[in-house]
């Protein structure tokens, strides 16, 4: 009985807010969810976590579900993340929300339930496309032009007036911005909470960049600014690891290969937390720590190109698919902005945290050779 009232408890206290109130109005779960893949005895299996401590092995918990609910339909479910995002809205939401349900009812733990702490985590997706926004935050921009000009290079001219890029970004009557850009992070550098970054052999000025990631949840191509949101499946987090020492010579601009993409240089998650948990996506606070200490401090709300705009943007050029991520881009607070810089190094832990989003921690080791 004492458990149960706890867990009655737990459940009222977790369900409050409005989140609690749409559930009670709409149908949705007793309490949100985020979802993650993870390995267990060498299987590994897309699951569902409830308050960033327990998971629910997603074909387990549907196996006991159907059981109990014989007239409810038969449901295969999901082997992976991006087949789970591709399924979301054709059944399985439904059928997601009513195993949280019954997990939430439950006086104690079903045996389909098992601790985060006891599962290894991965990577919650593995996009095959990943693009990240290059300075889409006005202040990081700023930092980086006052950071050269300190260490006595030229100030920079004025920016010419950005023109429309027919067929991809049409500029709007007194639209100051400038374009959109995005540049390419490669699958191959994705690792998952709790994976060492690795500094490369010879490479010392290795920086952070705190980002929102948007993961995309259907096929999408030249979608209209007001239906950006239903392409966007949820979101996530993502350290953009970067080396700026340069290429060693100045040919062609900047190298993205070798300033974004070294293996390792995109922790990614820990989980996807789906769009209807998040209210404001467009309002949330994001927070990096190196070694305890704040070193970004920002919001959303102060991204150049909001998320819409820039599954608009992308789209336009490709088609974008179920996986797929879009990273925000890095607020102030890198150490290429700074006149003394702190480059992480063997020994850091970064904490990377999104409000609502969660908290994604690496440490920082050494490239074995």
């Amino acid at each position: 009985m004492r458990k149960s009232l706890m867990g009655i408890a737990l459940t009222g206290i977790l369900c409050s807010g409005w989140w609690c109130l749409r559930a009670q109005t709409q149908g949705g779960p007793r309490e949100p969810f985020k979802l993650g893949t993870f390995e267990r005895q060498g299987q590994v299996f897309p699951g569902l976590v409830l308050r960033d401590s327990q998971v629910i092995d997603i074909a387990q918990a549907n196996t006991v579900f159907e059981g109990r609910n014989p007239a409810s339909a038969r449901l295969s479910i999901p082997r992976d993340m991006k087949e789970l995002l591709t399924r979301y809205e054709t059944g399985l939401r439904e059928r997601l929300y009513a195993i949280v349900n019954e997990v939430a009812g439950a006086p104690s733990p079903p045996p389909y339930a098992y601790q985060l702490r006891d599962l290894k985590v991965l990577p919650p997706v593995r996009p095959a496309l990943m693009l990240n926004a290059a300075v889409n935050y006005q202040e990081h921009g700023q930092g980086i032009q006052q950071q050269q000009q300190r260490a006595g290079g030229a100030a920079p001219a004025a920016a010419p007036r950005a023109n429309s890029a027919p067929g991809i970004w049409e500029r709007k009557p007194g639209d100051e911005r400038g374009n959109p850009y995005l540049f390419l992070k490669l699958p191959t550098a994705v690792i998952a909470n709790g994976e060492p970054i690795r500094v490369p052999t010879g490479r010392e000025q290795i920086d952070h960049e705190c980002e929102l990631g948007i993961v995309i949840g259907k096929p999408s191509k030249r979608v209209p600014l007001e239906r950006a949101a239903d392409s966007i499946f949820g979101y996530t987090v993502h350290n953009d690891v970067s080396d700026r020492g340069g290429r060693g010579d100045s040919r062609f601009g900047s190298d993205w290969l070798i300033g974004k993409n070294h293996d390792t240089f995109a922790p990614l998650g820990p989980f996807i937390v789906p769009k209807e948990f998040v209210k404001e996506p467009m309002n949330l606070r994001q927070v990096l720590t190196l070694n305890g200490e704040a070193k970004q401090d920002s919001n959303t709300n102060r991204m150049t190109h909001n998320i819409y705009e820039l599954v608009q943007y992308a789209s336009n050029i490709l088609t974008l698919q179920p996986g797929d991520v879009i990273a925000g881009g890095s607020p102030a607070g890198t150490n290429i902005e700074r006149a003394q810089p702190r480059w992480m190094r063997a020994g850091d832990t970064v904490v990377c945290t999104i409000e609502g989003v969660g908290a994604l921690t690496n440490p920082v080791v050494a490239e074995s050779r």
